[in-house]
């Protein structure tokens, strides 16, 4: 047979930021589904809630009281991953290795409305958060022993989330992480062929084939990766090669709050639910180095696969193979294309 057709035959997709591959199943979509189904969390949230360390006003851990923030809110977790005073030494013993890891952790606050999620929020109060993430990749990437600030969310209690009030983290630490490593070595290797964005001609490409297009304005464009591992994983891409996210304009970041909240409304209208997912933003590391071959993009994993209900896991062959997944991305994108664009809840 020598026709590959994606939506029929079973094929690996090719990940030009990471050099790693997922097999994709797409005949598996028509089988019986008899796995596990959970009832999805409807219960309205309060604006305010007096036992959440988040909300303003209240006491966190260790006596520390918020103060009354009216937009967004930044502190040091209190129980952060990574400390800023820790040992930095190496051990190595045989084959056993290992090395001491300094960083700094914050928790970032979206709102002070404990009931409210990103697709909720208006752009000029999603603008308010993309600020406070440039001020803290200024302020943390400034730091000598400073070489890599990763913002992310995780929403959603099944993909770990602690409190339900709206806000993310950002960990900064002295070394690049494995993740940020791959993606530069594989931007870098076609910045120095082609003097060009890899992550920038890949767009190129799809916005000519449009089929993983979900959603665009003047400046960023939301789609469906090719090589899409989560089933309805997403990424948001400026159009103009960027380094990281202090580099937007005016006009971007308003763009950028725009295309962020449509993206998370498609995603809490797919279902009918508050959408749980993990998401990050990727960008050029702070060591010291100018990374011309760095074009930031901000990744959406979502676990949720045929319903509100119905999680995807990584299990079996995906923990001792390679990522796998049945629902093609050009499928995913088209169900997120068709949705409607105002928030179920406000209809």
């Amino acid at each position: 047979m020598k026709t590959l057709d994606f939506y029929e035959h079973p094929h690996r997709r090719f990940n030009i930021l990471t050099g790693e591959w997922v097999l994709v199943s797409p005949h598996r979509t028509k089988r019986p589904w008899q796995g596990k189904v959970e009832k999805a969390d409807t219960a309205p949230k309060p604006a305010y809630d007096p036992t959440c360390y988040l909300c303003p006003g209240n006491e966190r851990a260790g006596g520390f009281q918020n103060p009354t923030y009216p937009d967004t809110f930044v502190f040091t977790n209190d129980f952060a991953a990574l400390l800023e005073v820790s040992s930095d030494a190496s051990f190595q013993n045989g084959l056993l290795k290992a090395q001491g890891e300094r960083g700094i952790c914050k928790v970032v606050c979206f709102s002070p409305d404990h009931s409210l999620t990103l697709p909720q929020m208006s752009p000029a109060a999603i603008v308010k958060v993309i600020e406070l993430w440039q001020a803290q990749f200024v302020e943390l990437g400034a730091i000598d022993f400073i070489n890599h600030v990763q913002i992310f969310e995780n929403k959603g209690d099944i993909m770990g989330c602690s409190n339900p009030h709206p806000h993310g983290q950002i960990w900064a630490q002295s070394t690049v992480p494995q993740e940020i490593m791959l993606k530069t070595i594989q931007q870098e290797a076609y910045w120095a062929k082609n003097q060009r964005s890899l992550l920038g001609d890949y767009l190129a490409q799809e916005l000519t084939e449009k089929s993983r297009i979900i959603q665009e304005n003047d400046h960023f464009v939301a789609l469906v990766p090719f090589w899409a591992i989560w089933p309805y994983e997403a990424m948001i891409i400026p159009r103009r090669q960027m380094q990281n996210i202090t580099e937007m304009k005016e006009i971007e970041k308003a763009a950028f709050a725009q295309i962020l909240k449509a993206l998370t409304i498609r995603f809490d209208n797919l279902f009918e639910t508050s959408f749980p997912y993990s998401a990050g933003i990727h960008q050029a590391p702070t060591d010291g180095q100018a990374h011309p071959e760095w074009h930031w993009h901000m990744s959406f994993y979502p676990p949720l696969l045929r319903s509100a209900t119905v999680k995807k896991f990584m299990v079996g062959y995906e923990l001792f193979a390679e990522p796998q997944r049945d629902v093609t991305a050009e499928y995913a994108a088209e169900k997120l294309r068709k949705v409607a664009q105002v928030h179920y809840l406000e209809v």
